[in-house]
């Protein structure tokens, strides 16, 4: 099999930094639009893009999410891939209306599907995700989880679930559908979902879990004084974290992964990278295995651990 390891020639110069890391998982936001509260550069370069997937297979990663809604990240994942290849690759579907799910939706997800497919040059992927819970919650929902079951029973895809954003979100769905997959938000500022049993139960059913924002879309890793003012209540937060991280001699960034990769439940962590030397940092960083007390650092503000209320005025 021709592997990314011997398809670019940035591989020659791309270090194995630790020990096969399967439950790092590569997030594609940036390659397809601007993402994150810390990210100065943009859109990733395509050639920066090849660069990125050659460390990624060279030290053992598998797992590569990615969305139609995520710019044109598929399109470009699809130019940047070999055509052979170890990578696991997650999708989503369409972003549809949550007040009732029309019986043509579930044709409109088979479609984008198919597109993505094509987008990434692939005949089959690994996972196909709904991307919006809420979608599978409204009325009519099943319709959109018929039309992914038939794209398993189909062979399209081997594994089909959710991302989710809430604990009652998980609960809607487990009571509802049988999933094989599900994506959540954990880290060391929002421990929700480990800390009310969530993952465990996740786990007990057999449902693969990854995790996404490992970096609270990069605010963990900001120095309290570059804090946007929007999100000033969270500058205390951040600068206990980086006394105790500098205390224990290490760096937010080995903390932040410490405290993912500490939990079991994980199966994949995902985090988004703007380039090779970046995503070799945050190789070396999950391989340390960092440790503090974790459970010190919750944050129990959903203005700090709920990007969706940045914009919104704090008036907690």
């Amino acid at each position: 099999m021709e592997t990314l390891s011997k398809k670019t020639k940035a591989t020659a110069a791309t270090p194995k930094v630790g020990p096969p890391l399967s439950r790092l998982g590569l997030g594609t936001a940036q390659f397809g639009m601007d993402y994150g509260i810390a990210n100065k550069q943009g859109k990733t370069d395509i050639d920066e893009v090849r660069d990125i997937l050659a460390a990624s297979d060279e030290n053992g990663m598998r797992v590569i999410d990615t969305a139609p809604a995520y710019g044109d990240s598929e399109t470009v994942l699809g130019q940047a891939l070999p055509r052979q290849h170890r990578f696991r690759i997650v999708t989503k579907t369409p972003v549809f209306g949550t007040d009732n799910i029309a019986s043509t939706y579930g044709d409109r997800l088979r479609r984008s599907f198919r597109e993505s497919l094509a987008r990434l040059g692939q005949k089959r992927i690994y996972g196909l995700l709904v991307h919006n819970a809420e979608n599978l919650l409204s009325p009519g929902g099943e319709q959109l989880m018929d039309a992914m079951i038939a794209l398993k029973t189909a062979g399209k895809v081997e594994k089909i679930g959710v991302s989710v954003y809430t604990a009652g979100q998980i609960d809607a769905i487990l009571a509802r559908y049988q999933i094989d997959l599900i994506q959540l938000p954990v880290n060391l500022f929002d421990q929700r979902l480990v800390r009310d049993g969530h993952l465990s139960e996740l786990k007990k059913r057999g449902i693969e879990i990854h995790t996404r924002s490992t970096f609270l879309q990069g605010l963990l890793l900001m120095a309290p004084e570059d804090v946007p003012e929007h999100l000033e209540t969270a500058r205390p937060y951040l600068a206990r974290l980086r006394q105790d991280a500098e205390r224990g001699g290490i760096s937010p960034q080995e903390a932040a992964l410490g405290f993912v990769k500490s939990i079991a439940e994980i199966n994949c962590v995902l985090v988004g990278v703007d380039s090779r030397g970046q995503l070799l940092e945050n190789i070396k960083a999950f391989a340390a295995g960092a440790q503090l007390p974790f459970e010190a650092y919750a944050v129990a503000d959903e203005h700090i651990v709920n990007p969706s209320l940045w914009n919104t005025t704090n008036k907690n």
